[in-house]
């Protein structure tokens, strides 16, 4: 009878342990969720303004764009890019770079500013 009990002591520590392990993973699990919701969730409110500004500098490029009577294949082949580059900056999904935006801005014969200020008054 002693020898069972002094092989159960050990069983039941190791099981303890056990359990206290899965409670200690199981609350780190839930801090890195709410973490993560959180990000989401504050992400998803940055994401929207981001998308708000996008869309603007998209729809002043296209603006100039189509003023210009040029369709995206003739900006992308003038500028060494692809047209799908053009496609993104204008439906907003992308924003091109500094040195594109100066490109463009030469093209569509406007200086850099006036499509920066045409940017932030379509947001005012």
């Amino acid at each position: 009878m002693e020898i069972a009990v002094f092989f159960m002591i050990p069983l039941v520590l190791l099981i303890l342990a056990a359990v206290v392990f899965c409670v200690v993973m199981f609350i780190k699990l839930m801090i890195l969720v709410f973490r993560a919701l959180k990000k989401y969730l504050d992400g998803d409110r940055q994401g929207k303004e981001e998308v708000i500004l996008r869309k603007s500098l998209g729809e002043v490029l296209k603006e100039r764009r189509v003023a210009c009577s040029m369709t995206q294949e003739f900006v992308a082949e003038a500028m060494g890019i692809s047209r799908q580059a053009v496609s993104k900056w204008e439906n907003g999904t992308a924003d091109p770079s500094t040195s594109n935006l100066l490109k463009l801005a030469k093209l569509y014969n406007v200086t850099p500013e006036e499509l920066i200020q045409a940017v932030q008054a379509g947001e005012e």
